[in-house]
């Protein structure tokens, strides 16, 4: 009898976890029971699913100038040992996933030593340095796209690429309990709730609170009053609370489970740009974005950044579906009107959840979710190894 198929895995981050579990779930459907064993570096999820991490994840989440560079010595530390670690284990395949600061360099060491190395999340080089394709190309064999249009970028570059669906598919935004959201918060069932999602980053927090704010006040004094609820994450929670004590009827929430039940009570959603905006399409909450990077930020992104569109769902479809209101347009005078309609207009609201429906499907690579399409690609390439082809 063969061994059992050896799968070396990187994450970097949460997300990374998160996606990583959920590969090594598909993983093991595909190959059964005892025939597929993991190594690598993950977080509390690829744990749970097998992985008996080789240092802890944590060290490597780390994000801005400041806090990264008193790691600089641990992080190298870091990547010396996931290569020899690799180079002792010799895997059938390397998924490595997202944290490209950290897998690159890991891959760049490993360059000939023969094991097929997968990065699962493509670098977004459609959207600014498109010339980022040319490295990946060089350092990896197989490239798994979360976007339709992703692909091409980088078989143009050289690189073997796969479109396995989006994530956000998996997320289970659209399975929350609207009716027992709103019995726990005594909230009737016609009373509107407006969503509030401000970011999950303090400098997000310290740029968009207190303009979302006045929008809705604005907004209210048109349509009449709303249940406000903010969803938030501990690390930002004190500051959001703290911002919004003058806010009338307003309730701030944590955890997943409850996000996701607010998610399925809400009439409308004012969000910062990000992977909410996906969140709340999954769970068909018509919604505006908005965005305000610092002026010096704004200046060189302007630059670099080479897409029409900030939301993902508007990329898909090529048209403004979901208002976008960023810089400069990131003002209560702006962004009131819209909301207004999104809260009274079924009309809008019904066109916004027609332009969702369109582009969640084709987030879909297939009838397989994506962590299953993900998992199908990484077996192929493992069982290639073997067969030395």
């Amino acid at each position: 009898m063969s061994s059992p198929i050896h799968v070396y895995l990187i994450a970097g981050e949460p997300s990374g976890d998160v996606l990583g579990g959920r590969l090594m779930q598909g993983l093991k459907a595909l190959a059964g029971e005892g025939n597929i064993r993991f190594s690598g570096v993950g977080g509390p999820l690829m744990s749970a699913e097998g992985l008996a991490s080789l240092f802890p994840m944590d060290e490597l989440t780390v994000m801005g100038l400041a806090e990264v560079l008193p790691r600089i010595p641990n992080i190298l530390k870091r990547i010396k040992q996931t290569d020899a670690d690799i180079r002792a284990k010799n895997p059938d395949v390397i998924v490595t996933i997202d944290a490209p600061d950290f897998c690159f360099r890991v891959a760049k060491r490993l360059n000939g030593f023969g094991v097929p190395i997968v990065h699962y999340v493509a670098p977004s080089v459609w959207a600014w340095r498109p010339g980022r394709a040319n490295k990946v190309a060089r350092l990896v064999d197989h490239v798994m796209c979360l976007l339709p249009f992703e692909p091409p970028y980088f078989e143009r570059a050289g690189v073997a690429a796969s479109f396995v669906g989006h994530s956000i598919l998996e997320s289970g935004a659209d399975k929350g309990d609207g009716a027992a959201f709103r019995a726990r918060h005594n909230i009737g069932a016609d009373e509107k709730v407006l969503l509030v999602l401000p970011g999950s980053r303090m400098s997000e927090i310290s740029r968009l609170l207190d303009v979302f704010g006045e929008t809705v006040r604005r907004t209210q004094a048109i349509t009449g009053p709303c249940q406000v609820v903010i969803p938030t994450v501990a690390g930002v929670a004190a500051e959001v609370r703290q911002r919004t004590t003058n806010w009338d009827n307003t309730l701030i929430i944590e955890g997943e489970t409850e996000k996701y039940d607010a998610f399925a009570a809400a009439d409308a959603a004012l969000a910062a740009s990000g992977t909410v905006s996906l969140e709340l399409a999954m769970a068909g909450v018509p919604s505006l974005i908005a965005y305000r990077l610092s002026p010096l930020t704004a200046f060189i992104a302007k630059r670099l950044i080479r897409v029409k569109f900030a939301s993902i769902i508007n990329l898909i479809l090529d048209k403004p579906a979901i208002p976008e209101f960023l810089q400069e347009n990131c003002t209560p005078e702006h962004m009131t009107p819209a909301l207004a309609d999104l809260l009274q207009s079924d009309r809008e609201r019904d066109q916004q959840a027609d332009d969702i429906a369109r582009a969640l499907t084709a987030l879909r690579s297939g009838s397989d979710a994506p962590s299953m399409s993900a998992a199908r690609v990484v077996m192929h390439l493992a069982k290639e190894k073997r067969r030395g082809t």
